[in-house]
């Protein structure tokens, strides 16, 4: 079995900002394999896809960004899965609207909801979905900028396109391996 995290903040007023790419992500992938996010537990809302040969639970955390590790970690327990099996999507301020980036493990940098994980989970060992959402300006402060609505442009489209284009293949049976070197860069 293995776990699709999208990260974001719960509640309308955070719809479509920058920090709920994650979310906007995985709401895609719901749309496009016709599933809901039906049940409700281990602090996510969450549902269960299958193909061919892999079970998946793809979840959305309940927790807001800053605690988005506890959701994570509950989910593991209760459905047993290694964090090696764990993708997180998430929205990255050092990479430039339009880019995706797939790791299999590294550190959270200032990404806060990626360290909850770390610190609930004990490890860095798992993979992470990054979506380019670029730089405030010089004058924005960060949690203003990652809390704003993203602006539409075709790059941020593209961007979110890509990302759900990889969890997509993931979820087809592609390895990571071929995922980043498809979609990185």
């Amino acid at each position: 079995m293995k776990l699709i995290v999208g990260l974001g903040n719960i509640g309308s007023e955070y719809e479509k900002t920058n920090h709920n790419a994650g979310f906007m992500v995985v709401d895609r992938l719901a749309e496009e394999c016709g599933f809901t996010f039906k049940n409700r537990g281990c602090e996510s809302d969450y549902a269960e896809l299958r193909n061919t040969t892999d079970k998946f639970i793809v979840a959305k955390p309940r927790t807001y960004m800053n605690e988005s590790g506890k959701a994570v970690k509950s989910l593991m327990k209760k459905f047993n899965i290694d964090i090696h099996d764990v993708v997180v999507i998430c929205d990255d301020i050092d990479q430039e609207p339009g880019k995706v980036r797939l790791r299999k493990a590294g550190s959270a940098g200032t990404h806060n909801g990626l360290k909850s994980i770390i610190a609930e989970t004990g490890s860095q060992e798992f993979n992470r979905l990054r979506v380019g959402i670029g730089r405030q300006a010089e004058h924005q402060d960060l949690a203003n900028f990652v809390l704003s609505r993203m602006k539409n442009t075709d790059e941020q489209k593209r961007g979110l396109e890509k990302a759900f284009e990889a969890i997509l293949d993931y979820v087809n049976g592609e390895t990571v391996d071929r995922i980043m070197t498809k979609y990185n860069g």
